[in-house]
């Protein structure tokens, strides 16, 4: 992870796995909404998506937060089977247990705004 603001706020940008992930991800989502992001080291898409992501939760000031699954650490790949993930990155939405939207490949920051205003009422 970067060296931003965003990323050191751990309340906000967590990293997260396969053991935990049910009660990181699918519970919180019930109090917040939770972007999860399924990136590689060895993928420069991914790369250039987290400083994004970063941007907008940190814009979105503690209304939303995000989960980083690195899918080559232990068995975190078994969650990007369990979610039909075809590519990296990909990038989930979480609201009260359901993934609500997601969407994959690098995207522009207003692009990644306009996703979290769309399935969330934050603007």
């Amino acid at each position: 992870m970067t060296n931003t603001p965003a990323a050191r706020a751990p309340d906000l940008i967590f990293d997260t796995h396969l053991e935990d992930f049910d009660r990181d991800v699918i519970e919180a989502s019930h109090s917040i909404p939770i972007l999860v992001d399924f990136w590689a080291d060895w993928c420069p898409p991914c790369r250039a998506l987290t400083p994004v992501l970063e941007r907008v939760i940190a814009h979105h000031a503690g209304r939303i937060r995000m989960a980083k699954v690195e899918v080559d650490e232990g068995a975190n790949m078994k969650l990007a089977g369990r979610y039909a993930l075809r590519g990296f990155p990909t990038v989930l939405l979480f609201i009260k247990g359901e993934i609500v939207g997601r969407f994959s490949s690098s995207k522009p920051e207003y692009w990644v705004r306009e996703f979290v205003a769309e399935h969330t009422d934050i603007e």
